[in-house]
Protein backbone atom coordinates (compact mmCIF):
# COMPACT_ATOMS: atom_id res chain seq x y z
CA UNK A 1 0.00 0.00 0.00
CA UNK A 2 1.33 3.32 -1.24
CA UNK A 3 1.03 6.86 0.64
CA UNK A 4 -1.66 8.35 -1.83
CA UNK A 5 -4.23 6.53 -0.33
CA UNK A 6 -6.35 9.07 1.08
CA UNK A 7 -8.42 6.86 3.87
CA UNK A 8 -11.64 7.90 5.18
CA UNK A 9 -14.04 7.58 8.41
CA UNK A 10 -17.31 6.40 8.09
CA UNK A 11 -18.74 9.58 9.06
CA UNK A 12 -17.29 11.06 6.04
CA UNK A 13 -18.12 8.43 3.91
CA UNK A 14 -21.79 8.52 5.22
CA UNK A 15 -21.81 12.55 4.37
CA UNK A 16 -20.52 11.43 0.63
CA UNK A 17 -23.28 9.35 -0.37
CA UNK A 18 -25.92 11.90 1.38
CA UNK A 19 -24.53 14.40 -0.82
CA UNK A 20 -24.61 12.07 -4.24
CA UNK A 21 -27.84 10.13 -3.57
CA UNK A 22 -30.16 12.40 -1.11
CA UNK A 23 -33.09 9.69 -1.21
CA UNK A 24 -30.97 6.90 -0.44
CA UNK A 25 -30.84 5.49 2.47
CA UNK A 26 -27.01 3.50 2.81
CA UNK A 27 -26.72 0.13 4.22
CA UNK A 28 -22.73 -0.35 4.63
CA UNK A 29 -19.55 0.42 3.03
CA UNK A 30 -16.81 -1.65 2.01
CA UNK A 31 -13.24 -0.67 1.36
CA UNK A 32 -12.15 -1.97 -1.92
CA UNK A 33 -8.07 -2.78 -1.02
CA UNK A 34 -7.34 -4.59 -4.83
CA UNK A 35 -5.65 -1.01 -6.23
CA UNK A 36 -2.76 0.61 -4.88
CA UNK A 37 -3.11 4.48 -5.50
CA UNK A 38 -6.53 5.67 -5.13
CA UNK A 39 -8.38 4.82 -1.40
CA UNK A 40 -11.93 2.90 -2.64
CA UNK A 41 -15.22 2.35 -1.18
CA UNK A 42 -18.35 0.34 -1.78
CA UNK A 43 -21.42 1.92 -0.69
CA UNK A 44 -24.29 -0.53 -0.67
CA UNK A 45 -28.10 0.78 -0.42
CA UNK A 46 -31.19 0.23 1.58
CA UNK A 47 -33.29 -0.54 -1.90
CA UNK A 48 -30.42 -2.72 -2.86
CA UNK A 49 -28.32 -0.70 -5.24
CA UNK A 50 -25.01 0.21 -4.75
CA UNK A 51 -22.02 2.24 -6.43
CA UNK A 52 -18.28 2.56 -5.60
CA UNK A 53 -16.80 5.65 -4.44
CA UNK A 54 -12.82 6.90 -5.43
CA UNK A 55 -10.93 9.18 -3.22
CA UNK A 56 -7.87 11.22 -4.47
CA UNK A 57 -5.21 12.13 -2.26
CA UNK A 58 -5.25 14.85 -0.30
CA UNK A 59 -1.61 16.08 -1.04
CA UNK A 60 0.66 16.14 -3.92
CA UNK A 61 3.37 13.18 -2.27
CA UNK A 62 3.83 10.52 -3.81
CA UNK A 63 2.79 11.98 -7.01
CA UNK A 64 5.50 11.92 -10.28
CA UNK A 65 5.17 14.85 -12.49
CA UNK A 66 3.37 12.89 -15.01
CA UNK A 67 0.32 12.28 -12.74
CA UNK A 68 -1.35 15.66 -13.48
CA UNK A 69 -4.88 16.30 -12.27
CA UNK A 70 -5.53 12.37 -12.34
CA UNK A 71 -9.16 12.67 -10.85
CA UNK A 72 -10.56 15.04 -13.02
CA UNK A 73 -9.07 13.23 -16.02
CA UNK A 74 -11.05 9.78 -14.91
CA UNK A 75 -14.03 11.73 -14.61
CA UNK A 76 -13.32 13.29 -17.90
CA UNK A 77 -12.72 10.29 -19.73
CA UNK A 78 -15.41 8.29 -18.46
CA UNK A 79 -17.50 11.10 -19.02
CA UNK A 80 -16.50 11.53 -22.59
CA UNK A 81 -16.90 7.75 -23.00
CA UNK A 82 -20.33 7.61 -22.40
CA UNK A 83 -21.13 10.47 -24.74
CA UNK A 84 -19.55 8.62 -27.47
CA UNK A 85 -21.41 5.50 -26.82
CA UNK A 86 -18.55 3.47 -25.85
CA UNK A 87 -19.47 0.49 -23.66
CA UNK A 88 -18.56 -1.22 -20.29
CA UNK A 89 -17.11 2.23 -18.83
CA UNK A 90 -18.80 2.88 -15.53
CA UNK A 91 -21.09 5.31 -15.29
CA UNK A 92 -20.31 8.92 -12.94
CA UNK A 93 -23.08 9.40 -10.80
CA UNK A 94 -21.25 12.21 -8.98
CA UNK A 95 -18.36 14.15 -8.07
CA UNK A 96 -16.82 16.61 -5.99
CA UNK A 97 -13.45 18.77 -6.37
CA UNK A 98 -14.08 21.47 -3.54
CA UNK A 99 -13.02 19.11 -0.59
CA UNK A 100 -15.80 20.30 1.29
CA UNK A 101 -16.33 17.07 2.57
CA UNK A 102 -13.10 15.00 2.45
CA UNK A 103 -9.29 16.02 2.13
CA UNK A 104 -9.36 15.40 -1.50
CA UNK A 105 -11.18 15.01 -4.49
CA UNK A 106 -13.73 12.23 -5.37
CA UNK A 107 -16.19 10.76 -7.34
CA UNK A 108 -18.68 8.20 -7.26
CA UNK A 109 -19.38 5.28 -9.91
CA UNK A 110 -21.34 2.81 -10.88
CA UNK A 111 -20.49 -0.46 -9.75
CA UNK A 112 -19.06 -2.67 -12.45
CA UNK A 113 -20.19 -6.38 -12.29
CA UNK A 114 -17.77 -9.34 -11.48
CA UNK A 115 -14.79 -9.23 -10.24
CA UNK A 116 -10.79 -8.19 -11.96
CA UNK A 117 -9.38 -10.84 -14.09
CA UNK A 118 -6.28 -10.28 -11.96
CA UNK A 119 -8.58 -11.06 -8.43
CA UNK A 120 -9.79 -14.19 -10.41
CA UNK A 121 -6.79 -15.53 -12.59
CA UNK A 122 -6.53 -18.58 -10.44
CA UNK A 123 -9.99 -20.07 -11.26
CA UNK A 124 -10.75 -18.29 -14.85
CA UNK A 125 -10.49 -21.18 -17.24
CA UNK A 126 -7.70 -20.96 -20.45
CA UNK A 127 -10.95 -20.56 -22.83
CA UNK A 128 -13.10 -17.68 -20.69
CA UNK A 129 -9.64 -15.77 -20.54
CA UNK A 130 -8.90 -15.94 -23.95
CA UNK A 131 -12.29 -14.53 -24.91
CA UNK A 132 -11.80 -11.45 -22.56
CA UNK A 133 -8.74 -10.72 -23.92
CA UNK A 134 -10.30 -10.73 -27.49
CA UNK A 135 -12.96 -8.82 -26.00
CA UNK A 136 -10.64 -6.18 -24.45
CA UNK A 137 -8.92 -6.32 -28.10
CA UNK A 138 -12.26 -5.36 -29.22
CA UNK A 139 -12.61 -2.40 -26.66
CA UNK A 140 -9.12 -1.24 -27.42
CA UNK A 141 -10.13 -0.77 -31.66
CA UNK A 142 -13.32 1.05 -30.60
CA UNK A 143 -11.37 3.33 -28.75
CA UNK A 144 -9.29 4.43 -31.73
CA UNK A 145 -12.43 6.10 -32.95
CA UNK A 146 -12.47 8.57 -30.51
CA UNK A 147 -10.30 10.92 -31.39
CA UNK A 148 -8.45 14.49 -30.53
CA UNK A 149 -7.13 17.34 -32.11
CA UNK A 150 -3.63 17.01 -30.78
CA UNK A 151 -1.77 15.09 -28.75
CA UNK A 152 -1.45 15.10 -24.47
CA UNK A 153 -2.58 14.37 -20.94
CA UNK A 154 -6.35 14.02 -20.37
CA UNK A 155 -5.58 16.23 -16.91
CA UNK A 156 -2.75 18.91 -18.26
CA UNK A 157 -3.88 21.62 -20.34
CA UNK A 158 -0.54 21.70 -22.47
CA UNK A 159 -1.50 20.16 -25.83
CA UNK A 160 1.54 18.99 -28.70
CA UNK A 161 1.92 19.11 -32.50
CA UNK A 162 3.30 15.78 -32.46
CA UNK A 163 3.49 12.26 -30.39
CA UNK A 164 6.99 12.95 -30.57
CA UNK A 165 6.60 16.15 -28.92
CA UNK A 166 4.41 14.38 -26.50
CA UNK A 167 6.46 11.78 -25.10
CA UNK A 168 9.76 13.66 -25.05
CA UNK A 169 7.80 16.22 -22.30
CA UNK A 170 6.84 13.03 -20.55
CA UNK A 171 10.42 11.52 -20.54
CA UNK A 172 11.66 14.84 -19.21
CA UNK A 173 9.10 14.96 -16.32
CA UNK A 174 9.76 11.37 -15.04
CA UNK A 175 14.13 11.55 -15.68
CA UNK A 176 14.03 14.46 -13.46
CA UNK A 177 11.27 13.00 -10.89
CA UNK A 178 14.20 9.86 -11.18
CA UNK A 179 17.29 12.07 -10.64
CA UNK A 180 15.62 14.19 -7.71
CA UNK A 181 15.56 11.54 -5.43
CA UNK A 182 18.93 10.15 -6.57
CA UNK A 183 17.88 7.42 -9.00
CA UNK A 184 20.35 6.44 -11.85
CA UNK A 185 19.64 4.30 -14.91
CA UNK A 186 21.77 2.09 -17.38
CA UNK A 187 21.76 5.05 -20.02
CA UNK A 188 22.21 9.02 -19.54
CA UNK A 189 19.66 11.81 -20.32
CA UNK A 190 21.57 12.44 -23.01
CA UNK A 191 22.02 9.09 -24.47
CA UNK A 192 18.29 8.34 -24.42
CA UNK A 193 17.06 11.52 -26.13
CA UNK A 194 19.91 11.46 -28.96
CA UNK A 195 18.34 7.94 -29.34
CA UNK A 196 14.54 9.29 -29.00
CA UNK A 197 15.55 12.07 -31.76
CA UNK A 198 17.30 9.29 -33.91
CA UNK A 199 13.50 7.54 -33.63
CA UNK A 200 11.21 10.54 -34.16
CA UNK A 201 10.42 9.57 -37.62
CA UNK A 202 8.75 6.18 -35.94
CA UNK A 203 6.67 8.33 -33.97
CA UNK A 204 5.89 11.13 -36.62
CA UNK A 205 3.90 8.35 -38.55
CA UNK A 206 1.35 8.85 -35.86
CA UNK A 207 -0.73 12.09 -36.94
CA UNK A 208 -4.03 11.47 -35.31
CA UNK A 209 -4.43 11.19 -31.45
CA UNK A 210 -6.58 8.74 -30.32
CA UNK A 211 -8.03 8.50 -26.59
CA UNK A 212 -6.11 5.49 -24.95
CA UNK A 213 -6.63 4.25 -21.42
CA UNK A 214 -2.79 3.83 -20.62
CA UNK A 215 -2.82 1.22 -17.85
CA UNK A 216 -5.43 -1.51 -18.91
CA UNK A 217 -3.83 -4.04 -16.85
CA UNK A 218 -5.64 -7.48 -15.63
CA UNK A 219 -6.83 -5.42 -12.43
CA UNK A 220 -8.42 -3.05 -14.53
CA UNK A 221 -10.28 -5.46 -16.56
CA UNK A 222 -13.72 -6.85 -14.97
CA UNK A 223 -15.06 -10.01 -15.63
CA UNK A 224 -18.54 -11.47 -15.49
CA UNK A 225 -20.01 -14.35 -16.77
CA UNK A 226 -17.65 -15.29 -19.07
CA UNK A 227 -17.19 -11.85 -20.57
CA UNK A 228 -15.19 -8.76 -20.20
CA UNK A 229 -17.62 -6.46 -18.15
CA UNK A 230 -15.69 -3.15 -17.55
CA UNK A 231 -12.89 -1.63 -17.65
CA UNK A 232 -11.90 1.02 -14.63
CA UNK A 233 -9.32 3.23 -13.26
CA UNK A 234 -9.32 5.87 -16.27
CA UNK A 235 -7.29 8.31 -14.58
CA UNK A 236 -3.98 8.48 -16.77
CA UNK A 237 -6.10 8.38 -20.04
CA UNK A 238 -4.19 10.93 -23.03
CA UNK A 239 -4.46 11.73 -26.26
CA UNK A 240 -1.83 9.45 -27.98
CA UNK A 241 -0.92 6.03 -30.31
CA UNK A 242 -3.12 3.25 -29.06
CA UNK A 243 -0.09 1.01 -28.75
CA UNK A 244 1.06 3.17 -25.26
CA UNK A 245 -1.60 1.38 -23.73
CA UNK A 246 -0.28 -1.36 -21.12
CA UNK A 247 -2.13 -4.66 -23.00
CA UNK A 248 0.43 -3.63 -26.30
CA UNK A 249 3.77 -3.85 -23.93
CA UNK A 250 6.22 -6.42 -25.01
CA UNK A 251 5.87 -8.96 -22.29
CA UNK A 252 2.06 -8.39 -21.94
CA UNK A 253 1.76 -10.08 -26.06
CA UNK A 254 -1.59 -11.74 -26.25
CA UNK A 255 -2.86 -13.63 -29.35
CA UNK A 256 -6.39 -13.06 -28.44
CA UNK A 257 -6.27 -9.82 -27.34
CA UNK A 258 -4.22 -8.87 -31.18
CA UNK A 259 -7.37 -11.17 -33.10
CA UNK A 260 -9.82 -8.69 -30.99
CA UNK A 261 -7.87 -5.75 -31.62
CA UNK A 262 -7.50 -6.45 -35.45
CA UNK A 263 -3.71 -6.84 -36.18
CA UNK A 264 -1.70 -9.78 -36.92
CA UNK A 265 1.46 -8.35 -35.97
CA UNK A 266 3.00 -4.90 -35.77
CA UNK A 267 5.37 -3.04 -38.99
CA UNK A 268 8.86 -1.99 -38.07
CA UNK A 269 8.20 1.26 -36.84
CA UNK A 270 5.63 0.42 -34.64
CA UNK A 271 8.14 -2.44 -32.82
CA UNK A 272 10.45 0.46 -32.64
CA UNK A 273 7.54 2.59 -30.41
CA UNK A 274 6.57 -0.32 -28.65
CA UNK A 275 9.78 -0.24 -27.55
CA UNK A 276 9.88 2.81 -26.62
CA UNK A 277 7.01 2.63 -24.37
CA UNK A 278 8.45 -0.38 -22.96
CA UNK A 279 11.10 1.61 -21.65
CA UNK A 280 8.81 4.41 -20.27
CA UNK A 281 6.28 2.37 -18.83
CA UNK A 282 8.98 0.38 -16.45
CA UNK A 283 10.91 3.29 -15.72
CA UNK A 284 7.83 5.16 -14.39
CA UNK A 285 7.20 2.12 -12.47
CA UNK A 286 10.73 1.59 -10.92
CA UNK A 287 10.46 5.47 -10.09
CA UNK A 288 7.35 5.47 -8.14
CA UNK A 289 8.01 2.66 -6.30
CA UNK A 290 10.00 4.86 -4.06
CA UNK A 291 7.71 7.93 -4.21
CA UNK A 292 5.06 5.90 -2.88
CA UNK A 293 7.16 4.32 -0.49
CA UNK A 294 4.85 0.53 -1.35
CA UNK A 295 5.65 -2.14 0.95
CA UNK A 296 6.79 -4.57 -1.33
CA UNK A 297 9.45 -2.18 -2.86
CA UNK A 298 12.36 -4.59 -2.91
CA UNK A 299 10.03 -7.10 -4.95
CA UNK A 300 9.26 -4.45 -7.42
CA UNK A 301 12.75 -3.21 -7.91
CA UNK A 302 13.95 -6.82 -8.17
CA UNK A 303 11.41 -7.45 -10.89
CA UNK A 304 11.52 -3.86 -12.75
CA UNK A 305 15.47 -3.79 -12.92
CA UNK A 306 15.82 -6.08 -15.72
CA UNK A 307 12.61 -4.93 -17.25
CA UNK A 308 14.49 -1.67 -17.46
CA UNK A 309 17.86 -2.74 -18.68
CA UNK A 310 16.39 -5.01 -21.26
CA UNK A 311 14.36 -2.39 -22.96
CA UNK A 312 16.84 -0.22 -23.31
CA UNK A 313 19.50 -2.75 -24.66
CA UNK A 314 16.80 -3.67 -27.38
CA UNK A 315 16.78 0.29 -28.13
CA UNK A 316 20.29 0.60 -28.45
CA UNK A 317 20.52 -2.74 -30.38
CA UNK A 318 18.01 -2.32 -32.97
CA UNK A 319 18.70 0.09 -35.98
CA UNK A 320 16.64 3.01 -36.17
CA UNK A 321 13.39 2.50 -38.44
CA UNK A 322 12.32 5.15 -40.51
Amino acid sequence: MGITKNHQSGETLRLMAAAAFPDKQLDEVKELTEGMFNAAYLMEFADGTSAVAKIAAGTSEGFLSNEINLMAAEVAAMELLGTEGVPKVPRVYYSDFSRSLCSGPYFIMERMPGRSLFAMREEVPREIQKQVYFEAGQLQRRLTKVQGESFGLLGDQRRFASLYEMLRFMFVNLLGDAARIGLSFGFSEDALFRRLERDQACFDQVTVPSLVHWDMWEGNLFVDDGHLSGVIDWERAMWSDPFMDDRFRTRNYNPAFMEGFGIKEFTPQEKRRILWYDLFLHVTMYTESYYRQYDNIEDEIRWLTPQVEGAWAQLEKAVAVH
